[in-house]
């Protein structure tokens, strides 16, 4: 399994995720102020004269050194972080869905002001979507199961990356200003 490796700057904020090649050219140029969590990553190089192997392993996260993040990234919109905000379930009927499956639903229909934003958009089976059409969900008697929210940057990295180790989480969790993205 790859994983990737977390990036922060030096004040302790998360920036991004980096490969595992990235991480090593950073480490390698001492661009790295501190790392830690558990998990080591290593990364195999080649042998030397002696028939050994260099190896270079990695902590999960890593703090680089440079400019402080302000993080006025704004959080991008798409159908996939939106099925990962909302696990991939129907917001009208509960059950789960492939990605392909989901539709992108505005709660406020676009024709009627609604916005693309994501406090405006849930995901939706297609039946449920169809069957709610140019209505409020009160309007088509559908009540939301979760109410949609932004993603802070922290609940933004947790969500792009399928594979977050459990230090990496730990650390982007004290980012997470909504409670239920702490139960993946």
């Amino acid at each position: 399994m790859d994983h990737c490796v977390l990036k922060i700057d030096k004040a302790g904020q998360p920036v991004d995720w980096l490969s595992k090649e990235q991480a090593a050219t950073l480490v390698c140029n001492d661009k790295v102020v501190w790392s830690f969590g558990d998990r080591l990553i290593e990364l195999r190089g080649g042998f030397n004269r002696r028939g050994e192997r260099s190896i270079l392993k990695l902590h999960p996260i890593l703090a680089v050194d440079g400019r402080v993040s302000h993080h006025s990234y704004r959080v991008p919109l798409s159908n996939r972080l939106l099925a990962r905000r909302d696990r991939y379930l129907c917001m009208y009927c509960g059950q789960k869905f492939p990605l392909s499956k989901l539709t992108r639903d505005h709660v406020l229909p676009k024709s009627r002001g609604g916005r693309d934003v994501y406090q405006n958009l849930v995901v939706a089976c297609q039946c449920c979507n169809t069957r709610k059409g140019n209505r409020t969900p009160e309007e088509a008697g559908m009540p939301l199961l979760a109410v949609p929210f932004q993603p802070t940057f922290c609940e933004f990295l947790a969500l792009a990356n399928h594979h977050v180790l459990a230090d990496q989480m730990a650390y982007l969790e004290k980012g997470f200003k909504h409670q239920h993205m702490r139960l993946n």
